[in-house]
């Protein structure tokens, strides 16, 4: 680890690590990499969480021509009382940051070992633009780089929101889904490619509807998604699918809202919710807003959810 400087020389990196427990992965990838702008690096993921890291550029920038930047004791302070605030809703604190510089010939490179193409649902391979991958007979590409929303479909949650996203597009065939709380844009596209001919993707991260935009373009998937900022409550329409990868809490917030944007006899994917008790909660909401369990998907202490709306409630 190298030593803090407070002056260090122009075009380096200083990469901040953190520790990172299962069930915060989502939200700790998700906040450092608004806090960082650049990049996120998530090791493998082990039994015990994964490490979480953002790289902050040190030394004179374009955006502060006079010199003016932030201390390495500075950012790093700034970033651990983020992260301290973030890990006190879930009743964790943060073990102490490691921080490492780098050279700017080495920065780039330095994160992208974790992230190479894979298929992460049948038919589908996600890859970083770095790396070549020919498809293989009926396999789509998606490209996809890490950056500041969370998302490149490493996270079991997003693994299994895309396998019911893909069950239900097979099953329903829908001619037009929504995304909400879109990140990287990764359910909408996948959506796209499996042949949703209209997809609305929205977040209120004004940073995470940038990255989603930028992810569409370099995938070429213009003219079938249109993603926003604008909020849910003001979206209109039924949608015969309606996919929602967020947190407990707002997913049962939200369920008055998110069932009567479905149409009736139109599915929902909602993932982002822990087994046992959230699980249940949220099934149970949902059933209070008619809508009926078709399918779920668990993956480490993870639950992914498929419902129908039944009715006109």
């Amino acid at each position: 680890m190298a030593s803090p400087t407070t002056n260090p020389p122009d075009r380096q990196w200083l990469k901040i690590t953190f520790s990172c427990p299962l069930p915060l992965l989502e939200p700790v990838a998700d906040l450092m990499g608004v806090l960082s702008g650049v990049g996120v690096e998530q090791s493998p993921e082990t039994a015990s969480g994964a490490l979480v890291s953002g790289f902050f550029q040190l030394g004179e920038t374009d955006s502060d021509p006079q010199g003016q930047v932030e201390t390495v004791e500075a950012i790093l302070a700034r970033v651990t009382q983020q992260m301290t605030e973030l890990f006190s809703l879930y009743e964790c604190v943060p073990e102490k940051p490691v921080h490492t510089l780098l050279a700017d010939q080495d920065w780039a490179t330095s994160w992208q070992q974790y992230f190479k193409p894979f298929e992460i649902v049948p038919g589908l391979v996600i890859k970083p633009s770095w790396e070549t991958y020919p498809p293989g007979p009926g396999q789509h590409i998606l490209e996809l780089d890490p950056g500041m929303a969370f998302g490149t479909g490493q996270h079991a949650s997003t693994q299994m929101a895309l396998a019911l996203l893909q069950m239900s597009i097979q099953e329903t065939s829908p001619a037009q889904a929504l995304d909400v709380g879109t990140g990287t844009g990764i359910l909408a596209m996948a959506a796209a490619l499996f042949g949703v001919a209209q997809v609305i993707a929205i977040d209120n991260d004004p940073d995470a509807v940038v990255v989603a935009g930028e992810n569409i373009a370099n995938n070429r998937l213009e003219g079938q998604i249109e993603v926003s900022t604008t909020p849910v409550t003001q979206i209109t329409g039924a949608y015969q699918l309606v996919c929602a990868n967020i947190v407990h809490d707002v997913l049962v917030e939200m369920a008055p809202t998110l069932t009567g944007l479905t149409a009736v006899g139109g599915q929902l994917v909602l993932a982002g919710i822990l087994s046992g008790e959230q699980e249940n909660n949220i099934i149970n909401v949902y059933q209070e807003q008619g809508c009926q369990l078709l399918d779920r998907r668990y993956q480490e202490e993870w639950v992914a959810l498929r419902l129908q709306r039944a009715d006109n409630n």
